[in-house]
């Protein structure tokens, strides 16, 4: 059997609540509808519409593997063998981890951070290709980065033309642009929505120009679409709807962790899928990728379902996950997955009466970084900032009643932030690929261990094409810490009055603000030391 779930020992517990859910998806003919594409599954006047097109992948991802392999000889016999991905969201999450599943190496740039940028454009462009990915063809930091990229190309004497393949839908302005340099493109399936589109031109160009197998991938999903179709109460996707349904509104965050052998990353996918398309109308769920160690498993706060994800269906459930609980071991090989989490979750709408195939928040953290960017600089007062004293940091944001004066009284209001039965956010609006990446983590554990709730990490601006969807339009339950770099340099944007330093601040800044005026609890905080800001509220939540 190509997948497979599995059910800790305390579900027996909600067997019957289980069950009656199953029962109902079955008798409503959810699988079979959702893969005939019926879109009165949803409101009739839903996004799905335009967004099924993943139920039926294979013809289109045979098409855009063909095309890829061969754009992929031609760079080889250039002497190009290694690919850059510029994109968000759904255009980066996927191919990020088919190339971890497959071993091969593909270098992402999600960031606009200037020193990550500078880093990229640094590297060995007498090797390099470039794949832009981005469906509507107007993402701002994709765009960003192509600008850059076409910049550095050319003042290393190579034709940008040669190097920059753009994957986008028919029709964008991104197309026009490409066909207009004389860049190869490679079209996705209009009728297929980012965060489902792992199956599609956008998860597979990238990675078939690395050299995945995509191929066997396509055949994993294939392998198990027609069980997904069925309206049986055996349905995999069917059952894992439910488990997660079941669970709401009391235990909405999913920890997800990767058993050994299976290190993709494919939590991180999760979260931008199911938040992305659950988190709205005050409903949601949110997952955070976790490693088997985090302090969660073992604290198992009470809003959390513990899942473990398994690499092979024939491979049994690890069952470290400690005290009994809700869990839930989801096995299978990645394709199979893919389409697995893709189908549960358009489910998971159906049983909650949203549309999972909109994302009308994420539209507004974008409003607001553009209106951050259009602003007078002389009209547009500098936020109030309060030190920290015991450390090189500056509070740019905190609830009013804040009068946090050092890292440990910080730490302190945010713990009194967190509403019940809560969570918190980091937001790291630093470099991903810093020297204090690591800390973060070991922060990101602190606060768990402090708090006793669980803690997602995201790296902004990331996130907003991810989670933060679920942040602003999901359940009111989450309290936010920002860190921002406030000593990092700039690296311009070429034809743009902006560089990345000021879009990453705007960014930063938006978010903040369109989370404030929703009535959620942002801290956020500027450091020119981000090591030794990271490294300050560590301490003050170890010892708190």
């Amino acid at each position: 059997m190509p997948i497979g779930l599995s059910f800790g020992p305390e579900l027996a517990s909600e067997d019957d609540r289980v069950e009656a859910l199953v029962a109902r998806l079955v008798a409503d003919r959810v699988a079979s509808r959702l893969y005939a594409r019926d879109t009165t599954l949803w409101d009739t006047d839903a996004e799905a519409s335009e967004r099924l097109g993943w139920t039926d992948f294979e013809a289109n991802a045979l098409t855009a593997i063909a095309g890829a392999e061969a754009i992929r000889a031609e760079l080889l016999q250039a002497g190009v063998d290694r690919i850059v991905l510029c994109g968000m969201g759904g255009s980066s999450l996927a191919p990020e981890v088919i190339a971890r599943w497959s071993d091969v190496q593909l270098s992402v740039v999600d960031s606009t951070h200037p020193d990550f940028i500078a880093g990229a454009l640094g590297a060995d462009l007498a090797r390099t290709a470039v794949v832009v990915s981005s469906k509507s063809g107007s993402t701002i930091e994709t765009l960003s980065h192509r600008s850059a990229f076409t910049a550095a190309f050319r003042a290393a004497g190579i034709n940008p033309a040669d190097r920059i393949i753009v994957v986008t839908d028919p029709g964008s302005q991104l197309e026009a642009d490409a066909r207009g340099a004389g860049q190869r493109v490679c079209f996705a399936d209009p009728d297929i929505g980012g965060r489902f589109s792992a199956l599609t031109a956008f998860g597979l160009v990238p990675t078939a120009l690395a050299g995945a197998d995509v191929r066997g991938l396509l055949a994993d999903a294939c392998a198990v679409r027609e069980e997904f179709t069925r309206d049986s109460p055996t349905n995999p996707a069917l059952r894992l709807a439910a488990v997660i349904a079941c669970g709401l509104p009391q235990q909405y965050v999913l920890g997800i962790a990767e058993a050994p052998g299976a290190h993709w990353g494919l939590g991180q996918w999760i979260e931008q899928l199911v938040a992305e398309s659950t988190g709205k109308a005050g409903h949601g769920v949110l997952p955070i990728a976790l490693p088997l160690d985090a302090p969660e498993f073992t604290l198992h706060p009470a809003n959390l379902m513990r899942v473990e994800l398994s690499a092979s269906a024939s491979e049994p459930a690890q069952r470290t996950l400690g005290r009994a609980g809700f869990e839930l071991a989801v096995n299978g090989e990645l394709g199979a997955q893919f389409l697995l989490w893709e189908t549960a979750t358009a489910m998971i709408g159906h049983l909650l009466g949203i549309d999972p195939f909109d994302q009308p928040d994420v539209e507004s953290a974008k409003i607001a970084a553009r209106a951050v960017l259009s602003r007078d600089a002389d009209t547009d007062p500098a936020p109030a900032v309060l030190p920290l004293v015991d450390v090189a940091a500056a509070v740019l944001a905190a609830p009013a009643h804040s009068t946090a004066d050092s890292a440990a009284a910080l730490i302190s209001e945010v713990g009194a932030a967190i509403p019940a039965n809560g969570y918190l956010a980091i937001q790291a609006y630093l470099d991903p690929s810093g020297p204090y990446a690591p800390a973060l983590a070991e922060l990101r554990d602190a606060l768990a261990s402090a708090y006793g709730v669980p803690v997602a990490l995201g790296w902004g601006p990331r996130y907003l094409h991810s989670v933060g969807q679920l942040h602003k339009g999901g359940p009111a339950l989450g309290a936010f810490l920002q860190l921002c770099d406030s000593g990092a340099g700039d690296v311009e944007i070429p034809d743009s009055e902006s560089g990345f330093g000021t879009l990453i601040v705007a960014q930063a800044r938006g978010d903040r603000e369109v989370l404030t005026s929703r009535g959620r609890p942002v801290f956020a905080l500027g450091s020119s030391s981000p090591a030794e800001l990271i490294a300050a509220l560590t301490s003050a939540a170890r010892t708190r």
